[in-house]
C-alpha cells in the first residue's frame, strides 16, 4: 500500500523567503517528528540521511533514510526521494507567488516496506505537514 498526501499552505511570506526555507534539506528533516537526528552528506546539502524512529512494533531501531533532493528549480519547486529497507519517500513543494505572499503546494508519498509504516504516515502525514506549515511561518 502507498500513502500520498497533498496540502497547500497559503502563506504570508514572500516565495524567496519560501525557497530559502524548503530548499534547505535540514529544515524540512527538522519538521518531520519522526526525525532524530540527520546528516548532510555533501557540500550542497542535496544528499542528506534521517535517522528515523517510527513507533510501530516490527521497527524497534532506528531507521537511516537515503534522502537526495532530485529536482530544484530555483526559486519554485524542489522534489527529493528518500530510501531505506523499510520505507521509501517522495516529496514535492512547489511554491507559487500570491498577492503579497505564497501559495506552498505539497505532496508527500510514502511506500511502506514493512507492516505498519504505511498506516502509520496514513494516521499522521497530516501533522507532519501542518509542522512543516508551523516551522515554515515562524522562520518568516
Amino acid at each position: 500500500m502507498t500513502v500520498r498526501v497533498q496540502r497547500t499552505f497559503e502563506l504570508a511570506i514572500p516565495p524567496d523567503q519560501v525557497w530559502e526555507f524548503i530548499s534547505d534539506p535540514g529544515n524540512r528533516a527538522r519538521s518531520i517528528s519522526v526525525v532524530g537526528e540527520y546528516t548532510v552528506n555533501d557540500a550542497d546539502a542535496t544528499h542528506v540521511t534521517w535517522h528515523v524512529e517510527l513507533p510501530i512494533p516490527l521497527v524497534r531501531r532506528t531507521i537511516t533514510v537515503e534522502t537526495e533532493d532530485v529536482t530544484r528549480r530555483p526559486p519554485e519547486y524542489v522534489k527529493f526521494v528518500g530510501r531505506s529497507k523499510v520505507m521509501n519517500v517522495t516529496g514535492e513543494h512547489e511554491i507559487e507567488p500570491r498577492d503579497g505572499g505564497s501559495r506552498l503546494v505539497n505532496e508527500f508519498v510514502v511506500e511502506g516496506k514493512v507492516p505498519g509504516v504505511e498506516t502509520f504516515f496514513e494516521r499522521n502525514l497530516d501533522d507532519e505537514l501542518e509542522n512543516l506549515r508551523r516551522n515554515l511561518e515562524a522562520s518568516g
